[in-house]
């Protein structure tokens, strides 16, 4: 079956966030993307990609990692390229968690948290976590290739109370 609409094929997702105040302890939010498999495409991801990794075919790279929230513009940006993912990936969900460092962090704590998803100089969504104020991590967005093999956004506010290493096997899971 062919379509005129391509979908998606390369996305930005941006992260931004005020810095904590001095002499506090750091805020440190990172991006996450997780993808599944078209016959697992819910639960444990085929895997990661965050801070200090990219994906194993470098279709999805963490191109700016922030531990502060200090600088000018996207203080987190993550590239998908999903016009590049083998036909085995049907679904990308991408989070956001707050690292705990000394201190248990909500996103109410954070001040002027933005994410936009870019598909080049075009928001596709926006979000401010507002929504997920007492949650520690939150899914997003969600990319799934439709049957055409193109890839959509369904943008999402999924919020979690979970440690990074736990997000990361939730944040994928069906919707209760």
């Amino acid at each position: 079956m062919s379509s005129l609409s391509k979908g998606l094929r390369k996305v930005q997702v941006t992260l931004k966030w005020d810095p904590s105040p001095i002499g506090a302890a750091a805020h440190d939010l990172d991006i996450v993307a997780a993808t599944y498999t078209a016959d697992a495409p819910h639960g444990t991801p085929a895997y990661l990609v965050h801070f200090d990794s990219r994906s194993p075919d470098g279709t999805i790279t963490l191109d700016r990692d922030s531990r502060t929230g200090q600088g000018f513009g996207a203080d987190e940006v993550m590239t998908l390229e999903l016009e590049r993912l083998a036909p085995t990936y049907a679904r990308v969900v991408v989070g956001v968690v707050i690292q705990q460092q000394t201190a248990e962090k909500t996103f109410s704590d954070i001040p002027n948290t933005g994410i936009h998803i870019l598909d080049g100089p075009v928001e596709l969504a926006s979000n401010d976590l507002s929504g997920v104020p007492d949650a520690s991590a939150a899914a997003i967005a969600e990319f799934t290739r439709d049957d055409t093999g193109a890839w959509r956004l369904r943008p999402v506010l999924r919020g979690f109370t979970a440690a990074p290493a736990e997000f990361a096997g939730l944040m994928g899971t069906a919707p209760a």
